[in-house]
Order: structure tokens, then C-alpha cells, then sequence
């Protein structure tokens, strides 16, 4: 796969979250096929602001200091319970199957 069509893939992978849901960098690389986690935030970064990027987060649940407080606050408006500043995956992880 090029790389018009792994960022096509990256996502497409994205815009599927439903809602309630958030998936790590690691999970959408996984779901993708390709790639891992830094590539997937680095696409994240350059074409993510057209995709509900806030719901793809860090493995540790905690968002980027840069797009953290946005982050949560979107978060929480689709209905993402937040800890102390950390989303339990355990509880609201995408599962693409």
C-alpha cells in the first residue's frame, strides 16, 4: 500500500469510532495492517482534523499534552467517561468486529 492509500486507510479507520468509543494509535495501525502506532499519529497530525481525531488516544489513556484539554472535552461530549484525566479503555475500546 502507498502512502495516499494507507492515509485513505488511517482514516477511514478513524471516521469508523463510533461515538462512545476511542481506539489507541496501536489499534487503528492494527486495523489498518500496516504501520504502527508513530505512523499512525503522524498521519493523525498532518490529515486528522477532517475525522474525530480525539478518539483515538494513547495505549495509556491519557491524550497528547498539546490537544489534551480539546481532546477530553470532546470526549466527554460523546459520552466518554474521563478519569483524572484518563479514559479507561477497558470500558470504552472500539471493537471494529
Amino acid at each position: 500500500m502507498d502512502r495516499e492509500e494507507y492515509v485513505e486507510a488511517v482514516l477511514r479507520a478513524v471516521e469508523s469510532i463510533p461515538p462512545g468509543s476511542v481506539a489507541t494509535y496501536g489499534d487503528i495501525a492494527e486495523y489498518v495492517g500496516q504501520g504502527g502506532p508513530r505512523q499512525v499519529g503522524a498521519i493523525m497530525r498532518e490529515y486528522g482534523g477532517g475525522v474525530p481525531w480525539w478518539r483515538v488516544i494513547r495505549a495509556s489513556g491519557v491524550p497528547a499534552e498539546e490537544v489534551g484539554d480539546e481532546q477530553l472535552h470532546n470526549l466527554r461530549s460523546d459520552g466518554v467517561r474521563i478519569t483524572n484525566g484518563r479514559v479507561d479503555l477497558r470500558a470504552v475500546r472500539w471493537d471494529p468486529s
